[in-house]
């Protein structure tokens, strides 16, 4: 076992803290601004959350967006984009960013992949060329990118999985993260390492443990709403954050719904991402105060109410759910682009109301009012 490495001091500053729960306000210091939390991420995969403009991040509210490493690295590739003075001005976003480090891509495009001690091999999903990626790699490549907060490359876990390898898999991104910070040039981006362990919460405790043994800037969890069931989801989040450094960010990875975000922050979560919002806008699903709205239903092709009445974002100030729905079955590009506002907007609203009940502690009061509103629908 490595020796234990100096752990950096912490990005985060505490600000109100729940009675109720394990809920926190904090503030987050990157080299594009300080995030207050908890937040979410709007997902910008490829350079660009898709159908909607950065300034329409901005005007919603956006504090950080995601990229992807796997995919950028595919395509343009890191240099290209270094060449172009970084992502941030490559996609013209002068707020931070969190780049993931395409683990969890190389772990759905498993049937092009093969995961080794060194790193992952796989093909492209592109033209199939072969390609590698070692956490060194994966440092080196959002080094070049100049992401605000850098991913350790990880090992992500099926499920089911039994012991035996999911065992196994956790070790391997303990290893990997030990290689990714000795990687590390550039310490001004900040590195977050990443807690698996699947759904054994022994493991999660000893993937907690070597993560902080190694020291990183946040700790995130990952492996989590990969199939399993929502209880088991929750389980686990609260398993891992109870064993994560109070002082600093906790990032659950890829979750989730508007009830997972609640629920996470309740547990100590202080930052979400996730392309739910973006991808059910696209499919023509919205999120409100009172429960999803499916467009297409034909309820709303006569409806002159905007999408939500408590809503003040662009799209409910301007257009009724019978013209959004008129887009939407037309397959109109302005409906992508319209529903995609609303959806980040919501998100992005319930994150700040969420941060106000905890500043007031009453988040307890919020959370049933949260879900009375859903069953109202």
């Amino acid at each position: 076992m490595q020796k234990t490495m100096e752990r950096p001091p912490s990005p985060l500053t505490i600000g109100h803290r729940s009675s109720q729960c394990r809920a926190r306000t904090a503030e987050l210091a990157t080299r594009h601004g300080v995030i207050q939390t908890p937040v979410f991420m709007p997902v910008g995969t490829q350079a660009t959350v898709k159908a909607i403009t950065p300034e329409n991040l901005q005007e919603i509210g956006a504090q950080i967006i995601l990229g992807n490493t796997y995919h950028l690295f595919v395509r343009p590739g890191h240099r290209l984009i270094e060449r172009c003075g970084g992502l941030h001005r490559f996609m013209n976003w002068d707020r931070a960013i969190l780049t993931d480090s395409g683990g969890f891509q190389i772990f759905s495009l498993k049937k092009l992949s093969r995961i080794t001690e060194e790193g992952a091999a796989f093909r492209s999903h592109l033209d199939g060329s072969r390609l590698f990626l070692s956490p060194e790699d994966a440092i080196e490549v959002q080094e070049a990118l100049g992401s605000d907060i850098m991913m350790c490359l990880d090992t992500c876990i099926p499920y089911p999985a039994d012991r035996t390898e999911t065992s196994g898999a956790t070790a391997l991104t303990g290893r990997w993260a030990w290689r990714c910070r000795e990687a590390r040039t550039k310490h001004d981006h900040l590195l977050f390492g990443i807690v698996q362990g699947g759904m054994y919460p022994d493991l999660r405790r000893e993937s907690a443990r070597t993560m902080i043994d190694i020291g990183f800037d946040g700790y995130a969890v990952g492996g989590l709403s990969v199939g399993e069931e929502k209880e088991q989801m929750y389980d686990m989040t609260e398993v891992t954050a109870d064993c994560l450094p109070d002082d600093y960010p906790r990032y659950l990875m890829g979750v989730g719904t508007p009830e997972d975000l609640v629920e996470g922050v309740w547990r100590g979560i202080d930052m979400f991402d996730c392309v739910m919002p973006t991808r059910n806008a696209r499919n023509g699903t919205l999120f409100t105060s009172t429960g999803r709205v499916v467009l297409k239903n034909s309820r709303y092709r006569d409806d002159q109410l905007p999408i939500d009445e408590s809503c003040d974002c662009y799209t409910c100030r301007n257009y009724s759910r019978a013209y959004l729905r008129h887009l939407f079955v037309s397959r109109e590009i302005l409906s992508y682009q319209l529903n995609t506002i609303h959806n980040i907007h919501y998100y992005i609203n319930l994150m700040r109301q969420i941060r106000e009940a905890i500043a007031g502690d009453c988040l307890a009061s919020f959370r049933n009012d949260f879900y009375s509103g859903l069953a109202a629908e």
